[in-house]
Parts: structure tokens; C-alpha cells; sequence
């Protein structure tokens, strides 16, 4: 969500360095800022160090050269306070299970939400009706922080987005109050498209 790329710049940079990590695409930030519903304390900076954030930054970074290291893209990254969401698809059971041992090494997380998962490509094939495709997934994952961004008491610069091949939600940051995080929940619940919302989302003033 506080990534600012279009769909094509994110191909090249896949394509580039190999790694499978969606970003949402967004309006402008002057587009979005003239027109969204916000208050100025909605667009303040995240209320966190420098420190912090960069120590997310190392973790992904980690993350995704295990990834590197393995050739596939077959997992997307999402993080708040040492706080790490993976989601993903893979339908190399050893690969799958290489690719974990090794996450659950990587130091500084504090924890860890699991949403990987092994299918075959035979049971891919035969659930294809019922699966979201790369494409897709983002565009899903677009529409639930748009919506955020939109909506006034969410403070979206605090809160991250993901999506799964069957169109599950999660959501993952901080909450300044019980009422923002109700409805961050609420109104991802209600963006066309989506199933299930995965509420990871901490609540502190």
C-alpha cells in the first residue's frame, strides 16, 4: 500500500530480478490526496522508527533472495513491525517445503503468518474456475487498498494488503483504535471479489 508503481514497472521488475512480490497499483499521490476523503492526520507518516522500518526492509530482503537462491516466485511478502505475512502457491512439494525450513531460519522475525501452500499441478488445473490467476490476484489486491485509502478514520499508511489465488484477504499492520480496525475489515469484507478477510491487523493507539 505505500508503494506507488504501475502494473508495467512491476513486470520489468519481476522479470528482472526474479522475484514474485505484488504491488498494488495506485493512483497518484496528488490524484488521491486531492480526492480521497482524508483527514491530514490520516496522511501522516507511520508512526514507527526508521530503524524498524529498515529492519522490515532486511527481512524481506532475506526473504526474497531465498527465493533468488531457490528460482521461483512463487511467494509475495507483506510486513509490519517484524511481523512477516507470506502467501503464496507452489506445486513442487520439495520445493515448497525447502523454501520453509529456510524462512523459519531467517532471524528478527517476530512472527511469522504462514499462508503458503502446496497443490499439485494436476489439483491447480482441476480447481483453475475457482483460482485467481497472477493478474488477478492483483487487481483484487488493488481494489481492497483503494478502498482503504478512500475511506476516512484509516490511516492506510499503517495497514498492508494481500491476496491469495483464492481470493482471501489478509490484512496485516496497526490500528490506532478497535473502530478503525473494524472497519478496515469491514470494508475490505465488502470490496467485490474477495472471500475470506484474514484479520492481522494490531490494535494500539
Amino acid at each position: 500500500m505505500r508503494k506507488f508503481f504501475t502494473t508495467a514497472l512491476l513486470a520489468l521488475a519481476v522479470s528482472c530480478i526474479g522475484i514474485w512480490n505484488p504491488v498494488p497499483v495506485r493512483a497518484g499521490i496528488l490524484d488521491d490526496v486531492l480526492s480521497a476523503p482524508k483527514t491530514l492526520i490520516d496522511r501522516a507518516i507511520e508512526a514507527r522508527s526508521s530503524s524498524d522500518i529498515i529492519k522490515d526492509n532486511e527481512i524481506v530482503i532475506e526473504v526474497n533472495a531465498i527465493m533468488a537462491e531457490l528460482g521461483t516466485i512463487k511467494a509475495s511478502t507483506e510486513i509490519y513491525e517484524q511481523r512477516l505475512l507470506l502467501t503464496g502457491l507452489f506445486d513442487d512439494a520439495e520445493l515448497y517445503e525447502e523454501f520453509r525450513t529456510r524462512v523459519m531460519e531467517v532471524e528478527d522475525i517476530k512472527e511469522l503468518y504462514w499462508h503458503v501452500e502446496y497443490m499439485s499441478e494436476e489439483d491447480q488445473e482441476a480447481n483453475e474456475d475457482e483460482m485467481l490467476d497472477w493478474v488477478d490476484a492483483i487487481e483484487l489486491d488493488a481494489r481492497v487498498g483503494i478502498h482503504l485509502i478512500e475511506t476516512a478514520g484509516i490511516a492506510d499508511v499503517n495497514l498492508r494488503v494481500a491476496v491469495d489465488s483464492f481470493a482471501s484477504v489478509y490484512l496485516i499492520g496497526r490500528a490506532r483504535s478497535q473502530e478503525e480496525m473494524l472497519k478496515a475489515v469491514e470494508v475490505s469484507s465488502e470490496t467485490e471479489g474477495v472471500g475470506v478477510v484474514v484479520n492481522y491487523i494490531d490494535m494500539r493507539p
